[in-house]
């Protein structure tokens, strides 16, 4: 097996990381205050935290790993719910844009200089996707385009803005400790 390949597969403590960051995300989504349809919780806390760690590839596969786990039954979204209903339900495309999200890191740390500015960067980049997701799917599948775009941004995404931003730089200096000692 060449260098090349052995660096590409995930290795057990890879996978270790990823369940770990996992489980963390669950974790989060079980604390959560109801503040409007949309539920105020720490998922995205431990999405960016994932990212940020683990980085763009793995940070994606425990993204996913999350959601699969999700769309199975299992209880690890908010208010220990599960099951591809809560997918389809009127959060769901904000859960599903946490894939978006990753993505759009991998993506850009992946192609540019990997810098704690550039990851920041990723991390608010993909926020803004995970919220374009969640809203457009809020608007098409939950309200059936009765609502207005900016009534659903009133009360889907601008009460999340700084608190999300908050999680964000919590995510990064926690990232900053944890890097050091996963080396």
């Amino acid at each position: 097996m060449t260098q090349t390949t052995a660096s590409t597969r995930l290795r057990t403590l890879d996978m270790t990381y990823i369940a770990i960051f996992t489980v963390l995300m669950a974790v989060c989504a079980w604390i959560s205050i109801p503040v409007t349809t949309i539920v105020f919780t720490l998922q995205t806390f431990a999405v960016f935290a994932a990212l940020l760690t683990l980085g763009g590839r793995r940070g994606t596969y425990a993204v996913l790993a999350y959601l699969l786990l999700g769309l199975v039954g299992l209880p690890v979204f908010s208010n220990f719910q599960g099951g591809a209903g809560v997918l389809l339900g009127a959060t769901g495309g904000y859960i599903l844009g946490f894939l978006g999200s990753a993505l759009v890191y991998w993506l850009i740390t992946a192609h540019v200089r990997d810098t704690l500015p550039v990851r920041i960067a990723a991390c608010g980049i993909g926020l803004v996707v995970c919220y374009a997701f969640g809203t457009a799917w809020f608007l098409a599948v939950y309200t059936g385009g009765e609502t207005s775009l900016g009534a659903a941004l009133s009360m889907c995404v601008f009460p999340f803005i700084l608190p999300d931003l908050v999680k964000i730089g919590l995510a990064a200096a926690l990232a900053g400790r944890v890097r050091r000692l996963l080396k």
